[in-house]
């Protein structure tokens, strides 16, 4: 059975290992920024080090020790960065937030972790005094140039202060929770650095390296797969305030960068805004696309863009990264691949706990040291999210005869409909194989006699007419009627949140 290359996983704090890295690396350049594609700050290792000292010495001032949460409200910048390893030095957690997150949603997360301490942008500052007016705030100003803040080389650094271990958290990410409420995942200095370790050896990331980081921070794709594996394997990250396509396509195309990560969207944004003159884009070795699923079809234009394959890839909030296709061998389209090293995996019959025959579906669970050990302050969610220290991800899955593992869809979006079941992902396969379909979301609203019934909402290419009732005709040829959507909408976009997941509960009230 294929495997992902493994490499030996040094037992230290994530916070440990990127020092050694600020010390091995000095001079060279970690963060290029660029504000709306012009160049804004470049920032050393030993700038990031020495910088990340003098604000961890500022959050103390403030009242900031191991184990204070701290909330982070702003938007991306270098400022972000800098205060993350400054929190990772002092021990504190970090709890990153959407910096377009309303009052309602703020007033619930800060109410839930009880931060001591809010970094926050100037346009975010208002909400906070609003919500909080006791909350201490630490105000940047995100659209102004970053400036180190003034610190003496002879000055105490961080002297007396208790180090982090394996065990204590590091960051609260929050994730939608069974009930609706968003719950918070512990993730641990443990988890953070074993995840980093795996992610920079599976994907072989050197020094030699210039990423272009286009994500948000206050999510694990751009925060832990994204800047802590290209901090930690010292290569240059090219940060991008936001995601344009025109500024992301320039940066691809410079010769000196080397990966890209994305979500299967941002892909889609780029080769439709790819211009039709052919660009060599050789010297990019890795394109990894995560946090949803990338149609066969999308996989087959990134290739034709860029010349090459992307890298799929699969990774929860609670696990980190848990799979990927290989580096070096057969990538499959619509796989998420192979497990990563030190990950274990069983695919089981949800309802009887049983391990699946090889080839069928069921649910993943997974063990392994990138795991969360829980919600904060959530027992009831933590104990119903573990079986036997196995952690029950919600995703329905099968394994193939080569070991690679696909995704089917997730149990809470299976749709009972007449006492059948149905996956949503299966009816959309079929109605994405339509040339003139660039993605759908398949549903179940309520229905008096059939309890739910399957809908679908449906984007078409730009300037193309398409009939629901061909769409219809379609499904009918391929699925059994109680599978088939009672109704298609054609819409411009479907609704999905900043890292390209699609909200389902909004395209259900479309139909209503």
């Amino acid at each position: 059975m294929p495997a992902l290359p493994q490499r030996v996983i040094q037992n230290q704090t994530l916070i440990a290992l990127m020092r050694q890295t600020f010390h091995r690396l000095g001079q060279k350049c970690a963060i290029t920024f660029l504000r709306k594609g012009v160049l804004d700050t470049s920032l050393s290792f030993h700038q990031l080090d020495k910088d990340s000292d003098s604000i961890a010495r500022s959050f103390i001032e403030m009242g900031v020790r191991k184990g204070t949460r701290v909330a982070m409200l702003l938007p991306k910048c270098v400022y972000w960065v800098v205060a993350q390893f400054a929190l990772q030095k002092i021990g504190a957690i970090n709890v990153p937030l959407n910096p377009a997150f309303k009052a309602n949603e703020v007033e619930y997360l800060l109410k839930e972790t009880e931060p001591r301490l809010v970094v926050v942008g100037i346009n975010q500052e208002e909400l906070i005094r609003t919500i909080e007016p006791g909350l201490r705030r630490y105000c940047v100003d995100p659209e102004e140039s970053y400036k180190s803040p003034s610190y003496s080389d002879e000055a105490p650094i961080l002297r007396g202060i208790e180090e982090p271990g394996l065990q204590d958290p590091a960051i609260i990410v929050f994730t939608s929770g069974t009930t609706g409420r968003p719950k918070g995942a512990v993730l641990t200095q443990g988890n953070l650095s074993h995840d980093a370790q795996n992610v920079v050896g599976i994907w072989e990331i050197s020094p030699e390296d210039s990423f272009c980081h286009a994500l948000p921070l206050f999510h694990v794709h751009g925060l832990c797969f994204g800047l802590h594996t290209s901090l930690l394997a010292g290569a240059t990250t090219v940060m991008l305030d936001s995601f344009d396509p025109k500024v992301v396509l320039d940066i691809l195309s410079r010769e000196e960068t080397t990966m890209f990560m994305a979500v299967p969207t941002m892909y889609s944004k780029l080769v439709e805004s790819h211009p039709k003159a052919k660009v060599d884009y050789s010297h990019l070795r890795l394109l990894t696309s995560g946090s949803a699923p990338l149609l066969t079809k999308d996989f087959e234009r990134i290739k034709m863009t860029f010349g090459r394959e992307p890298v799929e890839r699969e990774g929860m909030t609670e696990t980190l990264m848990n799979f990927s296709n290989p580096l070096r061998g057969n990538r499959k389209p619509g796989s998420i691949g192979l497990p990563l090293p030190y990950l274990q995996v069983r695919i089981v019959n949800p309802d009887t706990f049983e391990d699946v025959q090889p080839g069928q579906v069921g649910e993943i669970w997974l063990k392994g040291p990138g795991i969360t050990p829980g919600y904060w302050q959530n027992p009831e969610e933590t104990e119903r999210a573990f079986k036997d220290g196995w952690f029950k991800t919600g995703d329905l899955g099968r394994k193939d005869e080569d070991g690679y593992y696909s995704l089917t869809d997730r149990i809470k979006n299976i749709i009972i409909t007449g006492g059948e079941n149905v996956s949503p992902k299966e009816v959309e396969m079929i109605i994405n194989e339509h040339s003139d379909v660039v993605e759908s979301s398949v549903v179940g609203i309520p229905d008096d006699t059939w309890g739910e019934v399957v809908v679908a909402a449906v984007v078409v290419k730009h300037g193309v007419h398409l009939a629901p009732e061909a769409l219809k005709s379609m499904c009918k040829e391929r699925l059994l009627n109680w599978k088939c959507p009672q109704r298609i909408l054609i819409v411009s976009e479907l609704p999905k949140n900043r890292m390209g997941k699609v909200l389902r509960d909004e395209v259900k009230q479309l139909f209503m």
